[in-house]
């Protein structure tokens, strides 16, 4: 049985539209009650970030979990991976999120994660979606879910991302500009590097419901990338609205993605006889840092893009270290799900212990030129429109003239009516122009 409304990360869409409306997420909480709940008298976390939709939806799911008997932790604006963090830690039975990641705040999203704090697989997600067909009703008065608000989620977390890092590390007279969407972890990501001694600016702290990603944060860093040399900062940290993406700005003012990141953790763990395996990338990422982790005797493993499948190779192959070029940086030795503020710590403790640039811990990856050209959809699948036979002939006369040094990729969005076509190689004018050609011709038959 195929999923009908799970994507690649939960439930999303435009606020108002079926399925993000508040019957539907009302009928949620309470499948994910009887499904995730552990029974009737179970505790469930809900946390989420900060646009104003995120008010209704987070009462439709407390009334529905309520109504399953199920107990609720509000853990009010609390960024992805610290919601996945308490859940595990303080025994829930699962945790559940309200967000839409970096989406703009006319969106919103629902997912959740396991009691291990882990993203919930296939089968679990379609058992909710069985349930979600089901007649909903209410337990009675007396076995009704009592909802709790947790006062100290905030402090939990912070102590937590400090203990990723060794507590003798005093980052004293370094500069910071931390720059975190106003979202989720606008009123934990400052404390956090002001408490291990970096001085911070911050951008992206004042939330209004509405400006939540909105030319800041992890998508667009150019504002982060300015102030950094305005500042003359060490570095700059970008984080998206749900705070589970890193991207950072190094003191030269060079924006370093989610592939140069990977490649200084991976370095990092190689360097400390932690790394164990491969590095897990996807479909996404870019060559120069396969070349380079090849260089440096570490292999990169492709899947699937989204950061669930990434997290599914590294526990089937028991490795630690995947990410993707967006910024999902997924460390397994550290946490159970990836998380901007954890990885940007693992970078800084690098720096601290090799009295390295950022600049300089990316040495290395000579990155390929790679094209990212989106094409919205209108009425048309995206697998049929990828199955045309003049977009396939397309990409394949693409491919046949790049040869060895170059790749083309079509693909669905998971979060977006869109088709994002990728092309990648050594020479920018050409692969501009390519991924052009290739997109247009996709273009015309959406």
């Amino acid at each position: 049985m195929g999923r009908r409304y799970f994507g690649t990360d939960g439930i999303r869409g435009r606020v108002g539209s079926w399925p993000i409306t508040p019957e539907f997420v009302l009928k949620l909480g309470w499948a994910a009650g009887k499904v995730l709940g552990g029974g009737e008298g179970g505790k469930v976390l809900i946390g989420k970030d900060t646009r104003i939709s995120g008010y209704m939806f987070e009462s439709a799911l407390e009334a529905g979990l309520t109504a399953a008997g199920v107990h609720t932790r509000m853990l009010g604006p609390m960024p992805t991976p610290g919601i996945a963090y308490l859940t595990r830690t303080l025994h829930a039975d699962a945790g559940i999120v309200i967000s839409a990641s970096h989406n703009p705040h006319h969106d919103n999203g629902i997912k959740f994660f396991s009691s291990s704090g882990q993203k919930l697989p296939d089968d679990v997600e379609e058992q909710i979606e069985a349930m979600i067909d089901q007649p909903m009703d209410s337990v009675s008065s007396e076995r009704l879910g009592k909802v709790v608000r947790l006062e100290d989620a905030r402090g939990r977390y912070i102590e937590f991302c400090k203990a990723t890092i060794p507590a003798r590390m005093n980052f004293q007279g370094m500069k910071i500009v931390v720059d975190c969407a106003n979202g989720a972890t606008y009123h934990i990501a400052p404390a956090v590097f002001e408490e291990i001694g970096a001085e911070v600016i911050t951008l992206g702290t004042e939330p209004d419901g509405l400006n939540i990603n909105d030319g800041c944060g992890a998508t667009a860093p150019e504002a982060l990338r300015r102030r950094v040399e305005e500042e003359g900062a060490d570095l700059g940290i970008a984080l998206d609205g749900d705070g589970d993406r890193l991207v950072m700005v190094d003191h030269e003012g060079r924006i370093r993605d989610g592939d140069d990141i990977l490649y200084v953790l991976a370095r990092s763990r190689q360097r400390t006889g932690e790394m164990r395996g491969d590095i897990v990338g996807t479909l996404m990422t870019n060559l120069g840092l396969e070349l380079a982790l090849r260089e440096i005797g570490l292999g990169l493993t492709r899947v699937q893009v989204g950061d669930r499948y990434i997290m599914e190779r590294l526990t089937a192959e028991d490795w630690i270290l995947g990410g993707e070029p967006s910024g999902h940086i997924i460390c397994l030795d550290r946490t159970t799900t990836g998380d901007g503020v954890v990885s940007a710590l693992q970078v800084l403790a690098e720096m601290h212990v090799t009295g390295k640039s950022l600049a300089a811990l990316c040495e290395g990856v000579e990155k390929f030129p790679q094209i990212l050209v989106n094409v919205p959809l209108n009425d048309r699948l995206a697998a049929e429109v990828m199955q045309e036979a003049c977009v396939v002939e397309a990409v394949s006369e693409a491919e046949s003239s790049m040869g060895d040094e170059g790749r083309i990729l079509l693909r669905p969005s998971g979060t977006e009516p869109l088709i994002r076509v990728m092309v990648e190689g050594r020479e920018e004018d050409r692969v501009c122009r390519i991924a052009e050609q290739v997109a247009e011709q996709v273009r015309a038959i959406c």
